[in-house]
């Protein structure tokens, strides 16, 4: 039997505001106790979330994922380092990349894959200036008008 298709996606809203994005992964997540619960409840908040490199390995640090409301037992640490799970190939061209000046990696947006798993989509992003900002603000209000007036 075929498992439902999960409407569960939690979005950086801010992440495409402040930076541009360069490449995107799809990453998985390692998680303990009681966390995909929270997530498949929606309990979930990425808006300081930034990646990391300790050693070989690629760390989320600053994504939320509030303690399972209905559980007692096994509770889970609301904000810790989650370590990513990617294969060698990416995380050496993503450390690679992480050490060039400007750029950095941000998590975009937190769902749940067809199989099940929790899914968290990375992005090595470039931060942008404020005239690219008010430029996006610009293009986002033109986007607005036309959708409104039936272009």
């Amino acid at each position: 039997m075929p498992k439902a298709k999960s409407s569960i996606q939690i979005k950086n809203r801010r992440a495409s505001f402040d930076y541009e994005f360069l490449e995107t992964y799809t990453a998985g997540i390692e998680l303990v106790g009681t966390e995909i619960k929270s997530i498949r409840a929606g309990k979930v908040s990425l808006q300081d979330a930034y990646c990391f490199f300790a050693g070989n390995q690629l760390f989320v640090r600053g994504m939320n994922i509030a303690t399972y409301h209905w559980g007692t037992w096994n509770q889970h640490e609301p904000v810790r380092d989650r370590r990513l799970l990617l294969t060698r190939k990416e995380l050496r061209h993503l450390q690679i990349q992480d050490k060039q000046k400007g750029l950095t990696i941000v998590a975009v947006k937190l769902f749940i894959a067809d199989n099940g798993y929790a899914k968290l989509l990375i992005a090595l992003a470039k931060g942008k200036r404020e005239y690219d900002k008010r430029q996006s603000i610009k293009e986002k209000d033109v986007r607005r008008e036309m959708d409104r007036n039936g272009y």
